[in-house]
């Protein structure tokens, strides 16, 4: 039998959302309390606090992976392996160079406005290690910033028992990063943004990691920038009766392998295609090596929602604000108007969402837990910063001196009228 329930009923429905809304709300106090003492204990310690948490919880106590031992490792990388790396790193870039900015001004009569577009000076790049390894993951996170011309790339690769992944070197020998540590989790984050004698800090740090991870991201944002708090994967996938039943379930379980907190919904206005989708995630689920976490995750955060018509899936999309949403529709680019909130949208049978994951180009770094209604995805824009230019002559000056001096006096703010005021005299 299929863990993937069928929903029909608006209050069905609603509970569904509203158990989707609470699974991306929680926070463990007994986590935030353990990440706080590791972050402060390498804000005061240093390298020596950072090999004490390293032998730790990874059992070993080096801290940097140096560019001979990421040759070593990155010359056992499969060469078929390195070769789609390359070719996707190329896509990569392509993409993202669209993103880059200029900076710009404009001329008034004696005024000069404009805006200068700077790269971050150095970024800490988190890619998460040992069995869970990705190397798509350096190539997602280090391109854009490469793209934006940031100098300093430091990145953290955790390597639990002195385990090192090849492939992950392969990605990091392939985008020329020579700055590499092996440590990782909270510790990671803290040397990232304090700072240790062997580990500079950073302006920005960036990449998925796991819930010590995140929380430690989440409590020095301000000291350092971050990109975002990425919760679990989530899919949604709005489909008719013309979308393959076998498709759809392929790609709802590309999300669900991921964690037993993944979410894959469908929502289609099709009895019969959710009821073949259910046959099919029986099929396909049986075949999968990760079937026991995808299971649990169809059966957690999982679900079918058939709705009376397209237009009400629509507004549930919308409502859920997906990382991954997929139309597999008889007119997709129709409905591609409709969408106001998703992270990253897949069009047509023909564009399952792994494509985003590693080869399409586009940034696979997605808002998630409903926060695609304000969020964008990772890209050339996080890495730099935007600095207002204001230049004018006396006689630009004295076109605003007065409009100043108003606003000012009516604030109260009598030294802000005054800087305008002595010049006027």
């Amino acid at each position: 039998m299929s863990p993937m329930k069928i929903i029909t009923k608006s209050t069905e429905i609603e509970s569904f959302l509203q158990k989707l809304k609470r699974r991306s709300q929680g926070e463990s106090p007994e986590i935030a309390k353990k990440v706080r003492k590791i972050l402060d204990a390498v804000r005061r310690q240093g390298d020596r606090a950072l090999i004490r948490f390293t032998k730790q919880f990874d059992g070993h106590e080096k801290i940097k992976i140096p560019p001979s031992i990421v040759k070593k490792y990155a010359d056992r990388a499969d060469k078929d392996v390195v070769k789609a790396l390359s070719l996707s790193a190329k896509r990569i870039k392509r993409f993202h160079e669209k993103q880059k900015e200029s900076s710009w001004s404009f001329k008034e009569d004696g005024i000069r406005l404009g805006q200068m577009i700077r790269p971050l000076e150095r970024v800490g790049v988190y890619v998460p290690g040992g069995k869970a390894a990705y190397p798509s993951t350096v190539l997602m996170n280090v391109i854009p910033a490469q793209v934006a011309g940031v100098k300093e790339i430091a990145l953290t690769v955790p390597t639990p028992d002195g385990e090192i992944n090849p492939y992950v070197m392969a990605s990091i020998r392939l985008l020329g990063i020579k700055e590499v540590y092996c440590v990782g989790g909270a510790q990671a984050v803290a040397a990232l943004t304090y700072g240790t004698e062997t580990i500079k800090k950073v302006d920005k740090i960036v990449g998925p990691g796991n819930i010590y991870v995140a929380t430690a991201k989440k409590i020095v944002f301000g000291e350092v920038d971050i990109d975002m708090i990425a919760g679990p994967s989530e899919i949604l996938v709005i489909a008719d009766h013309t979308a393959p039943p076998e498709f759809v379930a392929a790609d709802l379980l590309s999300q669900a392998e991921h964690d037993e907190l993944a979410s894959p919904v469908l929502i289609t206005d099709s009895n019969a295609l959710a009821q073949a989708v259910r046959e099919q995630l029986k099929v396909q689920l049986s075949a999968l090596k990760r079937k026991d976490i995808a299971r649990e995750s169809l059966k957690k955060y999982g679900a079918i929602i058939v709705v009376k018509n397209i237009s009400d899936a629509m507004e549930i999309s919308n409502r859920i604000a997906p990382e991954h949403l997929e139309v597999m529709t008889q007119a997709p680019q129709k409905l591609i108007p409709k969408i106001m909130n998703a992270g990253a949208v897949f069009v047509g049978r023909w564009t399952p969402e792994p494509l985003g994951d590693y080869s399409a180009g586009p940034n696979h770094t997605l808002p998630t837990g409903g926060t695609a209604r304000w969020a964008s995805p990772l890209g050339v824009y996080d890495f730099i910063k935007r600095t207002s230019l204001l230049e004018f002559t006396k006689k630009g000056f004295l076109t605003l001196a007065e409009t100043v001096e108003t606003i000012a006096d009516i604030e109260g703010l009598g030294a802000h009228a005054n800087a305008v005021r002595i010049r006027r005299k």
